[in-house]
């Protein structure tokens, strides 16, 4: 890394900094707050992003800026458990001793999925499968996965942060909330005072996060999503700090009404599929996301299909079949 792209530190409140860390996904960069508070309270970083060399080098020069090293951090805070946001908190625990916190929620199912990589792989796959993805994208897929994990160090003790619980940044009190649907134990952190939200993935100013069902998920993300936009709407904060495409973006309550008008339009769209053609999830997925991705991008598409389906299915506007010949579910208006 030259000096020329080395990164920048974004001042955000007080002593908390943002800094881009480039990620080999679309986005090109997520979001990692650091914090330095002049009172004395713990270092503390915010995501880690992913367990890459260009990850390491960026944190580490985003640390050197302030006058820090790896093992100057003493907390980190991990909004949710998807490996550009988690993929480092092992290596920050290991150099520092730092102390990782996630919501509790997110530590049963999402956290613990890392632990349990290699005996929750075949469940997952077969949900897949199950919901018409082709055999031959299975290998693919799985191949997939296994590049995603190998780019996560989890921490070997997390400590679980509660719903309506306070924590200490920059010297002000933050709430712990709870932001569940682009996964199920999603943090945020909200400061009354300032009218400020860290919002993680919760929101995002250019594209929509993915609200996908898996195979160790709740079993309505789309519903959770839809009950957590209607929490930033009524929070309405002067400013979001945003994982992806900020780092803070203005507007969120604007923004969370256009989100939940998309999912809407999506989900009416999924009902005139299904009742033009009784198929499965999979199906589905080529006809709302017509165009070529590639197997991270198919499989995206598929969870979030899936998510759509589903809820229309909880609210009784949708049935499903097992259909035995070939092995997958079917839907049907």
């Amino acid at each position: 890394m030259t000096a020329s792209d080395a990164p920048v530190l974004t001042p955000v409140v007080g002593t908390l900094h943002a800094l881009q860390v480039p990620i080999p996904y679309p986005m090109k960069t997520v979001t990692v707050l650091l914090d330095k508070p002049e009172d004395g309270g713990p270092v503390t970083m915010v995501d880690t992003a992913l367990d890459t060399p260009e990850a390491q080098t960026a944190i580490a020069a985003g640390l050197s800026e302030l006058g820090l090293g790896w093992g100057d951090v003493e907390r980190a805070i991990i909004t949710h458990h998807h490996p550009d946001h988690y993929g480092l908190a092992g290596v920050v625990e290991a150099r520092s001793g730092a102390d990782v916190q996630m919501l509790d929620v997110e530590i049963g199912r999402g956290e613990r999925y890392w632990h349990l990589w290699e005996e929750w792989l075949p469940g997952h796959l077969k949900h897949m499968r199950d919901h018409g993805l082709p055999q031959e994208s299975l290998e693919s897929m799985g191949a997939d996965n296994r590049r995603g994990r190998d780019r996560v160090q989890p921490a070997q003790h997390v400590t679980p942060l509660r719903e309506g619980q306070n924590v200490t940044l920059t010297g002000r009190d933050w709430e712990v909330l709870w932001l569940p649907g682009h996964a199920d134990g999603h943090l945020g952190l909200w400061n009354a005072e300032g009218g400020m939200l860290i919002a993680g993935d919760a929101i995002l100013p250019r594209i929509s996060p993915n609200v996908g069902l898996y195979a160790y998920t709740r079993p309505d993300p789309l519903g959770d999503y839809l009950q957590t936009l209607g929490k930033l709407e009524a929070l309405n904060p002067a400013q979001a700090v945003v994982g992806h495409h900020g780092p803070v973006m203005t507007g969120v309550q604007a923004r969370a009404r256009e989100l939940r008008g998309h999912h809407h339009e999506r989900l009416d769209f999924i009902k005139a599929e299904a009742g033009r053609e009784p198929r499965s999830a999979y199906d589905l997925s080529l006809a709302m996301f017509n165009r070529d991705l590639n197997v991270s991008g198919r499989r995206f598409a598929l969870a979030e299909t899936l998510a759509h389906a589903e809820h229309l299915r909880l609210l009784g506007q949708l049935y499903r079949t097992w259909q035995e010949e070939d092995g997958r579910w079917i839907y049907h208006a």
